[in-house]
């Protein structure tokens, strides 16, 4: 295999198992630059579980994970991997304003008022910037989360169920940022149930009951 046709991300024999449960694996898959991978399941199928381990949070019990040639490590993940989890991941006594400064301290990124306003209103939450994210609703949050994903330089983005509590027009987002994140070389990791369409653009799916396909 070239350089060149390489996958952003290779996952070969990965597995976790729970005490002596198995939840999912052994599982091989890979993403290219450029795609969206779907992973489809129902509850307890271990979607959200891949996503954790891909993310670093939990340990695989067997297997590995290549990320952009080589095994993945923790700084290796936190420059090239953004996890959009079922936490929000931001401080509630925060302002918007303020989370997003925060995280773009953390990966190092462009933390002027300028492009964080740019990054709220581009989610909609143009005026929210002195709001905190406990005054804020379910989808509100999301779509803070969905700001600060925004900021992340890593080129793979992990995302469990990123159309929770979003109306049609916050759904709508989602698939715009990943169809322009993918178009710009990246790749997602997307967690659903089956119930939204998925985002435009090199889209492929990956039943955990069912293989991939």
């Amino acid at each position: 295999m070239t350089a060149t046709a390489q996958p952003l991300l290779l996952a070969q024999g990965l597995s976790y198992h729970r005490n002596q449960d198995r939840i999912f694996g052994p599982l091989d898959l890979q993403v290219p630059a450029g795609e969206a991978l779907l992973v489809l399941g129902g509850n307890g199928a271990g979607k959200t579980t891949l996503l954790r381990v891909l993310a670093g949070l939990l340990e695989a019990t067997a297997g590995e994970a290549i990320l952009l040639g080589r095994p993945v490590d923790t700084d290796h993940r936190a420059r090239e991997v953004a996890y959009l989890g079922h936490r929000h991941g931001h401080k509630a006594e925060l302002t918007a304003l303020q989370n997003l400064r925060h995280a773009a301290a953390l990966h190092a990124a462009d933390g002027g008022t300028a492009r964080l306003e740019a990054a709220l209103a581009a989610v909609g939450l143009a005026g929210y910037e002195d709001t905190t994210a406990a005054r804020m609703s379910a989808g509100q949050n999301k779509r803070l989360a969905l700001a600060r994903l925004s900021l992340h330089p890593g080129r793979l983005w992990l995302m469990d169920e990123p159309y929770a509590n979003l109306d049609l027009e916050g759904i709508a987002l989602v698939d715009r940022m990943i169809a322009a994140h993918t178009g710009r070389g990246g790749a997602a990791l997307i967690t659903t149930h089956g119930a939204y369409a998925a985002p435009p653009g090199r889209v492929r799916t990956l039943a955990l009951d069912g293989g991939a396909r």
